[in-house]
């Protein structure tokens, strides 16, 4: 059995904001999040959002200009980084180049006050959680890429953090590696029930290992949810183009009754839900793999013709012209008969058929 449990707990940030000397404006602007104790939350943005900013104020590498911050219920706003129970995993390792895996891991509890023989305990114990239980005496430059992380993350688990914190973990892995990672990753925090933040600007990774996703642009919060949430039902347009690729296409709300829209969408008319929208000039958002490209003169459909069609393996690559603009729709059906130059017709089913603000 581990010697490794959880120590996990809660952060709360309320209305935070941080200025940095001479900045013109907030790297973090009055922002407020809840991150519930076991889960793993995900900070995710374009570069200069605030992300990294935000998770650095957590664990005590930046102060907040004002604001509170509270972990596990007790406000830690104004301790340094020595005294908050959290460990950060960078992106860069930061692993000692002349110490072996197991004295790298073995590090943090020597200053943490653990008799010696529960610091080699513990030590195994995180190697094993990471697969690595026989790399002890290696180098960090005998290793992988991957393996490096690997142990940069049982460095941080061994000393059963309140909250463990990931900058970017894998940015410096290729796409296979990352994918393994990925996933190693999301099996430790579900198997310890830690309280995981976790800092990206990869779509995809985000959407793989999240509890909840915080979308942040320019210093705020755009949108918080779910994956299926964030992909499913993007509240604004910046959402709808970040989380993954996503249509959007001007159209028009023509009236709103218990909570459904009637909205016209060039020649065609959907029902949607209104999302509190008014009757007016409006957008929507579809996923280019809700859209179902349908025969030429289908009822209620699209009207388009395909400029473009690329078989990428799994599914086929279908651009096409329409008369309210160009729309980019994927076709699982890698046998489908399409061809540049005919004529289609699109069809906008109501699931992942969106109407947002902005």
């Amino acid at each position: 059995m581990s010697v490794i449990g959880s120590n996990a707990a809660s952060v709360e940030f309320r209305d935070v904001t941080k200025i940095y000397p001479n900045a013109k404006v907030a790297a973090v602007d009055r922002i407020s999040l809840t991150v519930e104790q076991g889960k793993l939350v995900t900070l995710l943005g374009p570069s200069g959002c605030g992300k990294t900013t935000t998770l650095r104020m957590i664990a005590g590498l930046e102060m907040v200009s004002s604001g509170q911050i509270l972990i596990g219920g007790e406000d830690v706003t104004k301790l340094p980084a020595t005294d908050r129970d959290v460990s950060m995993v960078f992106q860069s390792y930061a692993l000692f180049p002349h110490m072996s895996v197991r004295e790298n891991v073995e590090y943090g509890l020597k200053f943490s006050g653990y008799p010696k023989k529960e610091v080699g305990e513990r030590a195994m114990a995180g190697l094993q959680l990471v697969g690595l239980q026989d790399f002890g005496a290696r180098l960090p430059s005998q290793l992988s890429g991957g393996q490096q992380q690997r142990v940069a993350v049982a460095r941080a688990l061994v000393l059963e953090p309140q909250v463990l914190l990931f900058d970017e973990p894998l940015s410096n892995l290729d796409a296979k590696l990352r994918r393994q990672v990925r996933e190693d990753i999301r099996d430790i925090q579900t198997k310890l029930g830690l309280t995981v933040v976790y800092v990206t600007h990869d779509q995809e990774e985000a959407l793989a290992v999240s509890d909840r996703i915080i979308v942040m642009n320019n210093a705020v919060i755009a949108q918080e949810g779910t994956p299926r949430d964030l992909y499913d039902a993007p509240i604004n347009g910046f959402v709808a183009d970040f989380i993954g690729e996503a249509n959007l296409l001007d159209c028009e709300i023509e009236s709103v009754a218990d909570e459904r829209a009637t909205t016209v969408l060039g020649p065609v008319r959907l029902e949607l839900p209104s999302r509190g929208m008014k009757p007016g000039p409006a957008r929507l958002a579809i996923r280019p793999g809700r859209l179902e490209l349908v025969k030429a003169g289908t009822p209620n459909a699209l009207p388009a013709r395909l400029t473009k069609v690329t078989y990428v393996g799994r599914h086929l690559e279908c651009f096409a012209e329409t008369a309210i603009g160009p729309v980019f729709a994927v076709c699982n059906d890698v046998d489908a008969p399409f061809a540049a130059g005919d004529d289609i017709a699109l069809n906008f089913p109501e699931r992942g058929t969106v109407l947002i603000s902005g």
